[in-house]
């Protein structure tokens, strides 16, 4: 009996010390807990200024600095857009400057031509791009025996304005402008043989063109040519000029035109300039050539109309 009661108390307070030491763990670790919970509180309510200010202002730090690297990142992107516009908006007006430039070059100073036709063969050959020097006649100088110009022939060789889609004739007469496309239909290349005052006449007994009645060693014109299959006798008027083409049998010039309105005579005006460079092909590179077969010409004729 003495020794089950023992055990029994033993186990009593046993269990007893258990359950005060289960008590005492839990306590411990509860209060720790608690002293967590408190620090995280004093963190919170004591460190107001460094937790909140901490933790909490440094979350809208973040966000804010997310926000500004957001706005860097749009700010980046928009500029990106508007650099990338403005790099084609200042492509685009250095081109038209350009163009505007290349424009005004062409018409005052020096104009590319496209030759269509082989009607001044072997001179100058069907693709050939001549230069025109426009300032060879514009400050009182005027065309010479052997020029080879460009002339408009509305009134000699074309009798009337061409009609045509006005806007259509810009764009053709800028791109012609620039060597791009055939000159107008009214654009003509041809040699200068008379000058005003002139008797031109073909041809003499052996064949030959003579101007103011001396024969003219046309060594230019194409090789099987004869100088004119046309025979004609004329003076050519002051202020006008006798233009033909060094390929004779191919070529449309004054001597086509002697039954019209002008006579086939050219206004020394119409001229558009001098053919003083081959600019295009590459192969074709060269001034015009010259020629001295008019050198033993009077200046005027001496003799009336033949």
């Amino acid at each position: 009996m003495d020794t089950e009661a023992q055990h029994t108390e033993r186990d009593r307070s046993s269990g007893e010390e258990e359950r005060s030491r289960s008590a005492r763990v839990s306590g411990t670790d509860g209060g720790s807990e608690l002293r967590r919970a408190g620090d995280a509180g004093s963190g919170a309510d004591g460190d107001a200024g460094s937790g909140q200010a901490g933790d909490v202002a440094s979350g809208p730090a973040d966000g804010a600095g997310s926000g500004r690297g957001g706005d860097e990142a749009a700010s980046d992107g928009a500029g990106g857009a508007s650099s990338g516009s403005l790099t084609w908006r200042r492509t685009g007006f250095i081109g038209g400057a350009c163009m505007v430039f290349l424009l005004l070059f062409s018409h005052f100073v020096l104009q590319p031509f496209l030759i269509p036709s082989s009607s001044m063969e072997p001179t100058l050959q069907v693709g050939d791009r001549i230069l025109v020097n426009k300032l060879a006649y514009r400050f009182g100088s005027e065309p010479r025996r052997g020029d080879v110009v460009v002339f408009d022939g509305t009134g000699s060789f074309v009798q009337g304005p061409t009609a045509g889609n006005p806007v259509g004739g810009l764009l053709r007469d800028a791109a012609a402008a620039l060597g791009l496309a055939e000159p107008a239909e009214t654009d003509f290349v041809k040699r200068v043989v008379g000058t005003g005052g002139d008797r031109v006449v073909c041809c003499d007994k052996d064949g030959r063109v003579t101007v103011n009645g001396v024969p003219v060693p046309e060594t230019y014109v194409m090789l099987g040519d004869r100088p004119s299959d046309v025979p004609f006798d004329i003076v050519v008027p002051d202020g006008t000029l006798w233009v033909m083409g060094d390929h004779r049998s191919q070529s449309s010039d004054s001597r086509d035109h002697l039954g019209r309105p002008g006579g086939g005579m050219v206004p020394v005006d119409k001229v558009v300039g001098r053919a003083d460079w081959i600019g295009w092909p590459v192969g074709r590179w060269s001034t015009v050539p010259g020629t001295d077969a008019f050198d033993a010409v009077p200046e005027r004729t001496t003799g009336g109309h033949g």
